[in-house]
């Protein structure tokens, strides 16, 4: 669990709704089921309508990472990779293949098995290049689905507050609800300026963040098994890699 990331969604809802309090409103005011219909179907219409199916579902599945992000234990890896270069230089290189299927990551399995394969450092590298910037791209696409949606709440926001107020100038005859009415209009407003800057746009460079680090692990290993081809001491291998962990 990234505590960080509870802390301060909790921190900024927790902040706004105090505040709230504190001007002497109440926090009953800030819930419009109308202004939040609004604000979160339209950005989704929004941002489904830019994006393909397959990036859209690439996002959603990638909010858990805010929270709950992938492995990133770089000490880990690269004594797997020193320990492979240990038994690749005194039991040669074929002797890894029994050590593949027990491999979680399907990158590192790959890696792993073009390596006993026995492909040139040069084509492996080449190879798993590709399947790196491809990757990263990929994922980077789902990260701005959040990106987008942070763009579109506020403007919808403002189109829900004009909408409310169309409906305030409508009961204009009855004075007694204008002031309630005015306020309602502007909630959507607040929903969809608080969503964009407290969610939306928050959580789209924590992934962005998570997918730089995964990506520096991938370019890592690749590093180290492209030194083990090259039939590279592990200390030397291991002190490159170690340049990696900031």
């Amino acid at each position: 669990m990234d505590s960080i990331s509870l802390i301060g969604i909790t921190l900024a809802l927790a902040a706004i709704l105090i505040g709230q309090v504190l001007e002497g409103g109440h926090v009953g005011s800030l819930i419009q089921p109308t202004a939040f219909m609004i604000v979160i179907g339209g950005t989704l219409g929004a941002v489904m309508l830019q994006s393909s199916l397959r990036v859209f579902r690439t996002g959603v599945r990638m909010i858990r990472w805010v929270f709950v992000p992938p492995a990133l234990n770089h000490a880990e890896l690269i004594a797997q990779i020193v320990e492979w270069s240990h038994v690749a230089r005194k039991e040669g290189l074929l002797s890894l293949e029994a050590q593949i299927p027990a491999l979680e990551d399907p990158f590192i399995q790959k890696g792993l098995q073009l390596l006993v394969d026995g492909v040139e450092p040069e084509r492996l590298r080449e190879v798993l290049e590709v399947e790196i910037d491809t990757w990263e791209s990929q994922m980077k696409q789902g990260a701005k689905v959040w990106e987008a949606a942070g763009g579109y709440a506020p403007t919808i926001g403002i189109l829900g507050a004009v909408m409310g107020l169309i409906h305030v100038m409508e009961n204009l005859s009855d004075p007694s609800r204008l002031g309630s009415g005015i306020a309602v209009a502007f909630v959507a407003t607040i929903y969809g300026v608080g969503s964009a800057n407290l969610i939306f746009l928050p959580v789209s460079k924590k992934l962005l963040g998570v997918i730089g680090t995964l990506t520096s692990m991938r370019e890592m290993l690749l590093d180290g098994l492209v030194g083990i081809a090259n039939g590279d001491n592990p200390r030397i291998i291991e002190s490159r890699l170690n340049g990696y962990v900031g």
